[in-house]
């Protein structure tokens, strides 16, 4: 899910209720907690604090989040989870190793793999348009689906406003909003009610809309549901077995899990949202996760096993993406960005945020990636900025 922090004109892959969050403001007090290391091959707690672990403490101890969680992959393939903080505010109990978290955005991956892999199949044009498989969908109040190309809806280019700038509109929507069920035809629906951003393939602009009718498309090309394509072709292919499509009104985490935290004006203390309906980001952000398993996507991803080569060489041709994140070099591709790394060559990620969780995450062409997780939407630019910090350094200094 995207959002808009500082300059409203600056569109971001932070959630709209992340933005809202940012522009309340720090929340007071940091919380510390006790913090984990372990080598995911033996599963033994305890360890060296090396840097990712520093990094994590200090997402807890400086930037205020409940908890975090990282998994990481180095050079030399030696696997990694870290935790810090705590899961419970209450309880106070430790942040589990490796749990489930919401992924939000990184969903907008998954389900441009099974577009690609449908155009794979000569079933999906890239350069059809929306109103060939959505006939009437996107009409009206100066929108156009027959203007407007799938490949852009992927790539962030088409133009269509975002729905969370409708449904989205106040720091408490964040609470008051979390149990409420959107169907994808209202969520598109709410976004034609303003008008498009600019003509279709003009510029590159952030837009959840974009990937609620990539879903759409993929439903009526298959004639099931999109969370089943994405379970049958990612999800039980790589035998991700923490990682699911929550069903219609499922509000719960089905596994191990931390609590997941929102905090909605300046000083106010962290709400739990752990119980909440993922429906409001459907195709562009519903699936749970884990670090270790969305990292393994990722791997799969950019190690070219999920898709063609054509389709793979789509995926990653990029244009640029200004204010993608608040700092740093990044370009789009369809449904995946790459990042010019601080010390040297570049990597592939997306990342997501949504009511209570926040993921960022890398992998490179050589095999090293990272996925860090924390359990409250930052409520500061700054925070935000040390999220992506630990998953860089994750990846140019922790070593093998």
């Amino acid at each position: 899910m995207p959002a808009k922090t500082g300059d409203p004109a600056r569109r971001r892959r932070t959630t709209r209720m992340a933005a809202v969050a940012v522009a309340a403001a720090v929340v007071g007090a940091a919380l510390t907690g006790p913090s984990a290391f372990a080598d995911s091959d033996s599963g033994r707690h305890g360890g060296p604090r090396d840097a990712v672990q520093r990094h994590l403490d200090g997402l807890v101890s400086e930037s205020g989040f409940p908890g975090a969680l990282a998994s990481v992959r180095g050079a030399g393939g030696r696997e990694r989870d870290y935790t810090a903080g705590v899961s419970d505010l209450q309880k106070r109990r430790p942040v589990p190793r490796d749990a489930q978290v919401r992924i939000g955005s990184n969903t907008k991956t998954f389900t441009a793999v099974v577009v690609l892999q449908l155009v794979g199949e000569g079933r999906i044009d890239l350069d059809g348009t929306v109103e060939h498989h959505l006939p009437g969908v996107v009409r009206g109040n100066g929108h156009d689906g027959s203007k407007i190309t799938v490949r852009q809806l992927l790539q962030q280019t088409s133009g269509l406003p975002d729905y969370d700038d409708v449904l989205f509109t106040k720091p408490q929507d964040l609470i008051d909003k979390s149990r409420s069920y959107y169907g994808p035809r209202r969520l598109v629906d709410a976004a034609l009610t303003n008008t498009p951003h600019f003509p279709p393939g003009e510029r590159w602009e952030y837009s959840n809309t974009n990937f609620v009718l990539a879903g759409l498309i993929v439903e009526q090309v298959t004639e099931r549901p999109i969370g089943e394509e994405i379970t049958n072709r990612i999800i039980r292919p790589l035998k991700l077995r923490d990682t699911y499509w929550p069903g219609v009104g499922e509000q719960r985490l089905r596994g191990t899990h931390p609590r997941g935290y929102v905090a909605v004006a300046p000083g106010a203390p962290w709400v739990d949202v752990t119980e909440m309906d993922p429906s409001l980001g459907w195709a562009a952000g519903q699936l749970v996760s884990t670090p270790d398993e969305l990292r393994t996507f990722f791997d799969a991803l950019v190690g070219g096993k999920l898709l063609k080569p054509a389709q793979q060489a789509a995926l990653m041709t990029t244009v640029p993406a200004p204010g993608f994140e608040p700092a740093g070099q990044y370009a789009y591709g369809l449904g995946v960005a790459r990042y010019e790394l601080p010390c040297g060559g570049y990597a592939w990620g997306h990342g997501g945020d949504i009511q209570g969780f926040q993921t960022r995450n890398l992998a490179t062409p050589d095999g090293r990636s990272a996925v860090v997780a924390v359990t409250g939407l930052p409520t500061s630019e700054q925070m935000l900025v040390a999220v992506n910090k630990t998953v860089e350094t994750a990846l140019c200094g922790a070593g093998s």
